[in-house]
């Protein structure tokens, strides 16, 4: 296979058919069906991708050929065994990836592979079918890996003769086991700093001391504690993420860590300070009892005070989305001045307090949506509340109002939803004075507004004027229209993006055309029975006009400024005549425009609804007879009728004749020659 090997075999090899795909010294070989290692390869070749193939057993003599390579990836395949000398003339192999393979059957042949490869940094035995066990003599001799991932195998436990070896290893990931214990199997990983433990079946994580640890992912376990081992060492941890679990309390964490990141979504985590009740657990304090070996201790911890021992100045991210949160701590958030995105969406929260002296200065993302708030606090002063706040999420709660000039009051808001919420806009100053509402006006920083599902009525009196806004919501507000968009005229130079999803609109002369600077508008889920001829002059980008009950669009609807300017048109659950289809035609020929819901769109023949691309035959010589000239109509169904009577006038006229002869003579007196 080496006679002849040069740039000719290089050059036949490129172009022949079903061949590997060279890239300078790196060799894709992969989805070949390969039964082996290609021995006709690139001699230089660096990095071997030979995944999706059919390689059972890697042999002793397979990489004989490549001893440049530092990277193979074997994914896919249903390699079994991995022969003791296959890797002999590969010294320099840097990273192995033998992904979703069965080295179940011949783990210990393999191992003795691995333990041949001394520069080996990154090995992937994800998806093997390997066993705690397994795992332990596969890596024993791999002292110089700094990656590794197990994931995806059955490994159950873990204790602390898996991993003694790795004394390198930065990276190591074990999601998607059934592991159910950890004793000590991490102490001897100094150098570790990214460990995922996600998808596994954790119940607890008590006394967690790895502090050189930076990134731990412990997420959809079912941990219902976490506990930090007490100590004034510094924790180099960044992020945790404890999402989807069964958390009961707020975690015990390091008292001095780097903290930037904290996951605490899908929980069932409370505060007890303050139940719902009036009562209070402020000084209540938990036992826990932990048994290591022979040797037993004893914590104490108190529910409310453990969580202020943790310095969380560094946190930037905190989400406690999806919990069973009644209200905050005194205090909690005032440990947070880094906090720039605060996630407390799905809760049971009733209220929140804001104020000028408040420490979430940096805060720019704050998400209180889908809780039961009755009630936005705002403390009375003269500073800016959340200067630095840019989105606020207020969507589906029970609110009516929101404190006068609150929005004034923060200077860089961008986006707002107000969403499913029972508020109102405020009128203009000096008008009849309006139940509770929400003031929008002079929100100069403004773009984003949705106020979907807000039993908005009257829209008449320039809320929105001082603003910018680029986007708007306004569906499922059945009474917010009236019969012209006037209280749009202040945004006609900004607004791009509008919707007007389930609005009730059925009058086809609300004028459209003012929105000039609109690219995507959403006219879905209404009752227009007729295409808005308004429409005709915008240069929509996107629009949506499903759900409504028009029998057709106009016939040069893909010629006006509107049809050569779309890109998407959605049109699907309208009863469109099949028989006035010409609009359709010129829109499948339209260049660009694209129709996503374009097999949903159906025309009606009749009490047939049909696909108005496939169109049968009898329904199309149906549309025709009805589409034809009246006049040429009538003349046809004429013809016959005038004929008929032209014959049955011959016909009398000539059985009659001498009876008429005679009459008419008798009756002139005339004598008859003979």
């Amino acid at each position: 296979l080496a006679v002849g090997w040069g740039s000719g075999m290089d050059a036949a090899w490129e172009t022949s058919p079903g061949g590997c795909e060279p890239v300078q010294s790196i060799m894709d070989c992969s989805g070949r069906w390969l039964s082996s290692i290609p021995g006709n390869l690139r001699g230089n070749t660096e990095e071997l991708f030979l995944d999706d193939n059919t390689i059972q057993v890697l042999g002793n003599a397979s990489l004989l050929l490549y001893p440049q390579l530092w990277h193979l990836s074997l994914t896919r395949n249903r390699l079994e065994l991995i022969e003791p000398g296959a890797f002999l003339s590969s010294q320099g192999l840097q990273e192995l990836s033998l992904t979703d393979n069965l080295l179940f059957t011949n783990y210990s042949l393999t191992a003795a592979a691995l333990s041949a490869l001394p520069a080996l940094r990154t090995l992937d035995l994800a998806g093997n079918q390997l066993t705690e066990n397994m795992v332990s003599v596969l890596v024993s001799k791999l002292s110089s890996l700094e990656s590794l991932s197990v994931a995806r195998n059955i490994i159950m436990r873990l204790d602390s003769s898996i991993f003694t070896n790795l004394t390198q290893l930065l990276e190591l990931n074990l999601e998607k086991n059934y592991i159910f214990e950890i004793d000590n199997a991490f102490e001897g990983l100094q150098r570790l700093q990214r460990l995922n433990i996600a998808y596994n079946y954790l119940p607890c994580l008590v006394g967690f001391s790895l502090t050189q640890l930076r990134v731990l992912n412990v997420s959809n376990n079912i941990i219902e504690w976490f506990l930090t081992l007490e100590s004034d060492d510094l924790f180099e941890l960044e992020v945790l993420d404890l999402s989807h679990n069964r958390l009961l309390f707020f975690p015990v964490l390091p008292r001095q860590s780097k903290l930037h990141s904290l996951l605490l979504q899908d929980n069932r985590m409370s505060f007890y300070q303050r139940l719902p009740n009036g009562t209070s657990l402020a000084n209540v304090t938990v036992q826990f009892l932990i048994i290591n070996g022979n040797s037993s201790n004893i914590t104490t911890v108190r529910l409310w005070d453990e969580l202020c021992h943790s310095n969380l100045s560094s946190l930037r991210l905190l989400d406690m989305s999806q919990n069973q949160v009644w209200g905050l701590p005194d205090d909690f958030l005032a440990q947070m001045p880094s906090l720039t995105h605060l996630k407390l969406n799905q809760n049971c929260l009733e209220a929140f307090h804001l104020s000028e002296d408040d420490p979430l200065a940096m805060l720019t993302e704050l998400d209180l949506s889908q809780n039961q708030l009755v009630e936005l606090g705002v403390k009375v002063g003269v500073g800016d509340i959340l200067p630095n706040l840019q989105l606020f999420n207020l969507s589906t709660n029970r609110l009516q109002a929101l404190p006068p000039g609150i929005f004034t009051r923060t200077k860089k808001i961008t986006t707002l939803d107000l969403s499913r919420n029972r508020v109102g806009l405020c009128p203009q100053p000096g008008e009849a004075k309006s139940p509770p509402c929400v003031e929008i006006r002079g929100v100069e920083t403004l773009t984003h507004l949705s106020l979907a599902g807000c039993g908005l009525q009257d829209l008449g009196s320039r809320p929105f004027q001082g603003t910018s806004l680029t986007h708007l919501d306004l569906s499922d507000n059945h009474q917010a229209l009236s019969g012209d968009l006037g209280w749009l005229q202040d945004l006609v130079l900004t607004l791009q993006v509008l919707s007007l999803r389930n609005t009730s609109l059925s009058s086809t002369a609300v004028d459209f055309s003012a929105l000039n600077s609109l690219v995507r508008l959403d006219l879905s889920g209404n009752s227009l029975a007729a295409f808005p001829s308004s429409l005709g002059s915008l240069r929509l980008r996107s629009l949506d006009l499903r759900d409504n009950c028009l029998p057709a669009l106009p016939p040069d609807v893909a010629r006006v400024p509107l049809g050569r300017s779309l890109r998407e048109l959605y049109l699907s659950r309208n009863p469109y005549n099949c028989c006035t289809l010409g609009w359709w035609d010129a829109l499948q020929q339209a260049e660009g425009l694209r129709v996503p819901d374009g097999r949903e769109v159906t025309c009606s023949h009749g009490s047939r609804a049909l696909s108005p691309g496939a169109l049968p035959e009898p329904v199309l010589q149906s549309c025709r007879w009805q589409t034809a000239n009246l006049a040429l109509l009538y003349l046809v169904l004429a013809l016959p009728t005038c004929l008929t009577l032209l014959v049955a006038f011959v016909i009398v006229f000539l059985m009659l004749k001498e009876k008429l002869l005679k009459m008419v003579k008798t009756r002139c007196g005339v004598s008859s020659p003979y």
